[in-house]
């Protein structure tokens, strides 16, 4: 059944559903700037508005229920309407709803600090609070190069990352980011962005050879350090797993092989988890699941489970370290970085984590996920399942048993035209992704247990056979 929608002071009670969403739909077309959204698209089409969420599913404005199997966009970890994560926040709101942290503290923003010190690997205990992924990345590499002129080593500046992976918009993180379609726009970016091969194994000649692949995706990396000149690198920019492209793994000693590099040529690692933190994998950090031990963490994204906007970045205790004695500090700050209300949340979500063992939720049934992906090998389209924890991708090809991809017109006519309004209309929100080669993703909450796996499963099966079907004839 529907739900009725929250009334605005004003509006009409003897409006219907049908007159409200055309309000919405007059409204939206004319005001309102939908992100990485093709505007005109919804000149012709209605907008989906999504209305109310519980647990893990959403509702849309025609009272319509969807499983929810990207946690918003990888951020609603605890699921949808969670009481104890709202009324934390109004708590917060009620006692002190904003103060900065520029040059004072508030108890929520120092309780947050050291309680994520406390499940940060290692000595990553200095915690510095943005709002969001970008802007984790932003300060990552800002601290990066402001850290290196303190020590004494100014021609630091460039980072390396890989080719196709995502780090942000903000135009510092988006010459990080490594891909072309968002990049050119707004060039000329921010300089020091270098980029390397990415840890997709398939259709690499070297993909089954674990010990081959993972040493030359390392040694891709140190090559680019030397061809820069070691003097002039500050940092590498690596995800656990990185999202866009899909799910792309790291191979078995690929992380350790990368952190002896960083050492050798004092080079700080940065593992960028606005994605892969905070559960997603099945541990709170994707490098505590990888085993290695970064110079900084940055996060955002389920931190607060999308209850309150919030980031951080966790940094090993020698980076603070410039700044510590004299007039020395870190020249970067944002009004409402470690907002009171989104720490007082992050706490609560955290204590959830804790209560519901939701880490536990996604080791349990990580390999009953990966299992359920992987039975779609019999249809003809889906040529490669990988991903680790709750975050997963299908890529679709055109041949399987050749891995022949599909031409970019036909990926549009697939992916677009059938795979993504299919999924959505038989009640399933993920995510179809061209920025590399086709994707689904999945990502769902941390919440979710086999029941609604069968579920997403059962509607991707039923999606991709049709897709298959019109492929293939």
């Amino acid at each position: 059944m529907g739900h009725p929608v929250a009334r605005k002071r004003g509006d009409d009670v003897s409006d219907t559903t049908d007159e409200r969403n055309g309000r919405w739909q007059e409204a939206a077309r004319r005001h309102l700037w939908l992100h990485f959204s093709r505007l005109g698209r919804y000149a012709q089409h209605e907008l989906p508005v999504v209305t109310r969420g519980e647990g893990c599913h959403v509702w849309d404005q025609h009272g319509r229920r969807r499983i929810d199997a990207l946690s918003g966009l990888f951020v609603v970890q605890a699921g949808y309407g969670r009481r104890e994560l709202a009324e934390a926040g109004a708590r917060q709101a009620e006692t002190m709803n904003y103060f900065p942290i520029w040059s004072y503290g508030h108890p929520p923003a120092i309780e947050l600090a050291e309680r994520l010190a406390r499940l940060a690997p290692g000595d990553l205990n200095r915690v510095f609070f943005t709002t969001g992924g970008s802007e984790a990345v932003e300060s990552a590499w800002k601290l990066a190069r402001q850290y290196f002129r303190a020590i004494g080593q100014p021609q630091r500046y460039k980072v390396i990352a890989r080719r196709t992976a995502y780090h942000g918009t903000t135009l510092g993180a988006l010459a990080i980011t490594g891909l072309p379609g968002f990049r050119t726009p707004f060039e000329p970016l921010t300089p020091g962005g270098v980029h390397v091969r990415n840890t997709n194994r398939y259709r690499d000649p070297l993909g089954k050879d674990e010990h081959a692949f993972a040493e030359a995706c390392a040694a891709a990396i140190e090559d680019a350090i030397c061809f820069e000149g070691p003097e002039t690198v500050a940092a590498v920019f690596l995800e656990p797993v990185q999202n866009a492209g899909g799910c792309f793994t790291p191979p078995d000693g690929y992380f350790r092989r990368v952190r002896e590099i960083c050492d050798r040529y004092g080079v700080l690692l940065v593992s960028d988890e606005v994605i892969c933190g905070y559960g997603r994998l099945g541990t709170m950090f994707g490098a505590q699941r990888y085993d290695y031990l970064p110079d900084m963490i940055t996060t955002a994204k389920g931190l607060t489970s999308g209850y309150s906007p919030l980031g951080a970045v966790l940094c090993r205790d020698f980076l603070a370290e410039p700044f510590l004695t004299g007039d020395a500090s870190f020249a970067h700050g944002l009004t409402f970085g470690g907002h009171p209300v989104g720490c007082a949340v992050a706490l609560a979500n955290l204590a959830l984590f804790e209560e519901e063992d939701l880490l536990g939720n996604v080791r349990r049934n990580e390999d009953g996920f990966r299992e359920r992906l992987e039975s779609l090998y019999d249809l003809p389209i889906v040529g490669d399942v990988r991903g680790a924890g709750w975050f997963w991708a299908v890529e679709l090809v055109k041949d399987q048993a050749t891995q022949e991809r599909f031409p970019r017109d036909q990926v549009e006519e697939v992916l677009r035209g059938f795979v993504a309004p299919a999924l959505y209309d038989a009640g399933l929100i993920c995510r179809t992704d061209d920025r590399g080669d086709p994707v689904i993703q999945l990502a769902p909450p941390l919440v979710m247990g086999p029941g609604l796996l069968d579920e997403v499963t059962d509607v991707l099966r039923r999606v991709l056979a049709d897709a298959s079907a019109k492929v293939h004839g």
